[in-house]
């Protein structure tokens, strides 16, 4: 066992013995993952002033930041293990390399110093302790804010290491057994690498955490009272559901409803209509004399929109090769110039609804009208003309989908974007490999990915509305 399981194993252990005895192919590249890797190497050459060198002969020439180093060694009762250390730190003190040692550093996003964090310092002391021969009493937690690298010391005291050494054990029993459970807080699988084989598992299985709504503790609430998969809440009477969600107060009949239907949708593959007819007549309305259709490509850690898609649709019937998609690049350096220019096409067409996918673009939009100065008057007008899908698919539909994002339901209606497996997280890595290597093939990328956001909802836009003519 390694680090990198250990790291797993405190988020999923399922994760870890997958990562440790799975069927590689079933593993899918994760952008996350190596989106993480750049940020991490740029904080550590930051702090280590650019002098990050690799392996043991870096450690023997005694340079500053040592990456790539692996260490293997007989652990506690005779378990074989490894640690990758993530960065080793030059310190004063005396090793086997001479008048130095080196302490392991690890890379933090966010501002929570985590257990993940504590006992990966933790289990890389011990053994990078023996084979450096000098003890190591503390490790290094780097991050960034504002732009500059925070360091934040752990002592490694003796209740975390015995904490890592339970784990440790638990972990190596786990490695050594069979396939652990499918977790049940399903939200943390959203960036794994293991998504497609667990969620395969999980429908067949009928969990509960894939009916949308339904988290972790609701599912342990419905167990409790007899419903332990979507099979079974399916055939449940609504009302006596409703009965026992008094969590949810005057919601609770509510909750059941959708929960019931939500399941019995999942599992017949059959849509269900809910009566909302207002919402959907006013986009009707609203969209005769055309409308835009926004979609915004942004790094949330960073608090930059790097891409603002427009499509411009004069007729809803229109054949899609007669749009017109317009991209617009938000560089750090000419931000105002972007926002002159997308606040130039909204006001082009002062009548035309918005249309999009989520809160997000709807809050840029209210905040670069704030940074141009633009009056309340006008901002207030702008704000009007917003209409959100996918609140209102919510409100109008229940699909037989485990969630309402836009690639889940657009692909349910037959979209599909002309690069495979994309994503938000896929668009985020071509944007830094592009400020890295300035080769605008990312950028085409981005941009084909932002219009094929656009067309797909575009195409929720259009069952809604097709729905809503049939009932007219």
């Amino acid at each position: 066992m390694n680090s990198l399981h250990l790291k797993s194993f405190i988020r999923c252990k399922r994760k870890a013995w997958l990562e440790f005895k799975g069927t590689k192919s079933y593993e899918v590249w994760s952008p996350n993952k190596a989106i993480d890797k750049i940020n991490q190497f740029q904080i550590f050459s930051e702090f280590c002033n650019g002098e990050i060198y690799t392996g043991l002969k870096a450690c023997k020439n005694g340079y500053q930041g040592v990456i790539g180093l692996k260490v293997k060694g007989i652990f506690f009762q005779n378990i074989n293990a490894e640690i990758r250390p993530q960065l080793l730190v030059k310190t004063q003190g005396i090793s086997k390399w001479g008048p130095y040692k080196y302490l392991p550093a690890v890379y933090k996003l966010g501002h929570k110093t985590t257990k993940e964090h504590l006992f990966d310092l933790s289990f890389s002391s011990i053994l990078l302790g023996t084979f450096q021969e000098s003890k190591i009493e503390k490790g290094l937690v780097l991050s960034s804010v504002g732009h500059k690298v925070n360091v934040e010391e752990i002592y490694l005291n003796k209740k975390i290491r015995k904490k890592v050494l339970n784990i440790l054990l638990n972990l190596n029993e786990c490695l050594q057994g069979s396939m652990p459970e499918i977790t049940q807080d399903r939200k943390k699988c959203t960036i794994c690498s293991w998504q497609k084989f667990c969620d395969k598992e999980a429908k067949e299985n009928g969990y509960l955490t894939d009916i949308d709504g339904i988290g972790s503790k609701t599912a342990l609430l419905l167990k409790t009272n007899g419903i332990s998969n979507t099979q079974t809440l399916a055939s449940y009477s609504e009302k006596q559901l409703g009965e026992k969600l008094s969590k949810f107060k005057d919601q609770k009949y509510e909750k059941a409803s959708k929960f019931v239907k939500q399941a019995q949708a999942y599992i017949s593959g059959e849509p269900y209509c809910i009566s909302n007819k207002n919402d959907t007549n006013d986009i009707l309305e609203k969209i005769c004399s055309g409308f835009f259709i926004f979609d915004i490509e942004s790094n949330p850690d960073d608090k930059h929109d790097f891409l603002y898609g427009f499509l411009k649709i004069n007729n809803l019937f229109s054949k899609k090769e007669d749009l017109i998609y317009e991209p617009i690049l938000n560089l750090k350096n000419n931000k105002i110039e972007s926002y002159r220019q997308i606040i130039k096409i909204l006001f082009s067409r002062k009548e035309w609804p918005i249309l999009h996918y989520g809160e997000t673009e709807k809050i840029a939009i209210i905040n670069i009208a704030k940074n141009l100065n633009i009056n309340f008057e006008e901002i207030d007008s702008l704000t009007s003309r917003f209409i959100d899908l996918h609140t209102l698919i919510r409100n109008s539909w229940i699909l037989p989908l485990k969630n309402y994002g836009l690639k889940t339901v657009s692909n349910w209606l037959g979209f599909n974007w002309v690069q495979k497996n994309v994503s938000g997280s896929k668009a985020l890595y071509w944007w830094i490999q592009y400020q890295i290597t300035e080769n605008e093939i990312f950028l085409k990328k981005i941009i084909q990915y932002n219009k094929d956001d656009c067309l797909a909802t575009l195409q929720i836009a259009e069952f809604l509305i097709k729905n809503q003519l049939k009932k007219n």
